[in-house]
């Protein structure tokens, strides 16, 4: 009889904390619980949020009747330590130490998965792995390069559900993930776009770091005069804030609540259909960059993550950019499941674990 692993799944995200226990393939309970960008901008920073995030695993735990010591398998979302290959990666001291140190240069929450994952592993006495964290590299060198000498553009995305639909999408067009030229946009809390080609991120957009459209926590895209002006009169701290905590939806309307802000858009507000529509403009207008850099030859634009609920994010890139290619649907995200069975295939040794390295995947050119 196979051995039934049990494996907690711990997602941070930057509105929520998506939890999950699977016993291999069946996943026993879910849930994702909403933090508001009030609540999450109390801490100084994101490692602060530790203690309170923890808490909320350790009560989704409880209250579904899990006993902790029967975990036989932690897993963390990571992201914020040195660029990273794809795949599945063991949790050990060093990533620890450079996730919570931000030395990938970045203060993203998918960073609390591996500390949780590890403070736990490291106290039960279990294994502890993350998968495809935000910063996986495989950017093409010509998307690296900037207009200033030294400075680069860096690989942070939504790797893990982007990968995770391109998968799937590509099943369903009876071919493999590495056959496939993909748009993915990934539309939730952060949003990023990215073109998938033959199954590697070769350019996209860095949504933590102030590119492409705004989110409900993040600035987006914003000109660089304007952008310095405001760091002169405001401060570097509260302008990197603003970059993945407390821009877009929250700048305009004090809350990173779609929901409350789609209402008033229903409603008719003004404001509200401005900056939600100028925010679906934006995501198509990173479409567009994006089929520029697939030449044009592009199987399918798909559209995941929990703002797809709204049909109206649907329509306006239908709208804008169905002449490109196929639009695919995929709400909400499969991240939880992308995690646990990547995790169980090595389990099952059906595949193989890496090891962190401790060095970025791209350190500069040689010139």
């Amino acid at each position: 009889m196979d051995r039934i692993f049990r494996m907690l799944v711990i997602n941070p995200g930057s509105t929520s904390t998506k939890i999950s226990v699977f016993d291999n393939r069946k996943n026993l309970f879910t849930d994702s619980i909403f933090h508001d960008a009030p609540e999450l901008l109390s801490y100084s920073t994101v490692s602060d949020q530790l203690p309170m995030r923890m808490k909320v695993v350790m009560d989704f735990l409880r209250e579904n009747g899990i006993d902790i010591n029967e975990i036989d398998v932690f897993i963390g979302r990571g992201g914020c330590a040195y660029s990273q290959k794809e795949g599945v990666m063991r949790i050990d001291r060093k990533l620890y130490e450079d996730t919570r140190d931000d030395k990938g240069g970045s203060d993203h929450p998918a960073k609390l998965g591996v500390m949780m994952a590890y403070q736990l592993g490291t106290e039960y006495g279990k294994p502890m792995f993350t998968v495809d964290p935000t910063n996986v590299d495989e950017l093409d060198d010509i998307a690296r390069v900037t207009g200033i000498s030294g400075v680069y553009r860096r690989a942070q995305s939504h790797v893990l559900n982007q990968k995770g639909v391109a998968k799937i999408h590509a099943g369903k067009l009876g071919k493999r993930y590495d056959e496939c030229r993909f748009i993915v946009c990934h539309i939730d809390g952060g949003i990023t776009v990215n073109a998938h080609r033959y199954g590697k991120m070769v350019d996209g957009t860095e949504g933590a770091g102030g590119e492409g459209a705004f989110t409900p926590t993040r600035i987006g895209s914003v000109p660089a005069l304007e952008l310095a002006r405001y760091v002169k009169e405001n401060g570097e701290k509260k302008t990197e804030e603003l970059c993945s905590r407390s821009g877009g939806f929250v700048s305009h309307f004090g809350t990173s609540n779609s929901d409350q802000i789609h209402k008033l858009v229903e409603e008719g507000d003004r404001k509200a259909s401005l900056i939600w529509n100028a925010m679906i403009y934006q995501i198509a207008k990173a479409i567009g960059e994006m089929a520029t850099v697939l030449e044009g030859n592009v199987d399918a634009i798909i559209l995941t993550g929990g703002l797809v609920r709204f049909r109206d994010i649907i329509d306006g890139i239908e709208q804008r950019c169905s002449f490109i290619a196929p639009i695919a649907v995929y709400p909400g995200e499969v991240e939880q499941e992308a995690m646990a069975y990547s995790v169980l295939d090595v389990l099952e040794g059906k595949a193989e674990a890496s090891d962190y390295t401790g060095h970025p995947v791209f350190e500069g050119f040689m010139f």
